[in-house]
């Protein structure tokens, strides 16, 4: 953590905190920012995962690089600093179409997996912003579950 209260998220990384610290994760191409907080706790979790599954994959030494497992690790992590599944709410940013190979869509199948694995876990999507061409910036505020998105040319906002 900085001395700013900001917690920079990697690629293939998480990070759970409580109010008042921010979570922040930068370049969300065709990655995906899965966002879980708790607003009666003001718990909030942050993971930036790149490939949809990890079962296809031949090498599985890191289970944040995907998205269906990231968010279960995502889940078992905030849970464990005293949050409820059940209190979890959901939002989702990123997942754009980056390059124009029309046989890997990976942000398109990333966003897939995101939306099955929450609701496999009853998990709600309160908000996204998916898709389109470019890359996002974003960071949550775990004080008011605000997640920034911020972009280039095309603006910030607030979700």
């Amino acid at each position: 953590m900085t001395d700013s209260g900001i917690v920079v998220v990697g690629i293939g990384a998480c990070a759970v905190a409580r109010s008042p610290v921010k979570l922040k994760t930068f370049g969300l191409g065709s990655c995906v920012g899965i966002v879980l907080y708790d607003r009666r706790e003001r718990i909030g979790g942050l993971v930036h995962t790149m490939l949809p599954t990890i079962d296809n994959a031949r090498i599985k030494d890191n289970s944040l690089k995907y998205t269906d497992s990231g968010i279960e690790y995502l889940v078992n992590e905030i849970v464990k600093k005293g949050s409820s599944i059940k209190r979890l709410e959901a939002k989702l940013v990123g997942g754009a179409k980056m390059f124009e190979n029309r046989n890997m869509n990976i942000g398109e199948r990333n966003i897939k997996s995101a939306r099955n694995t929450l609701r496999r876990l009853e998990i709600p999507i309160v908000a996204e912003d998916t898709g389109k061409n470019y890359g996002r910036t974003v960071t949550l505020d775990t004080s008011t579950g605000d997640l920034l998105i911020r972009t280039i040319l095309r603006g910030d906002k607030i979700i």
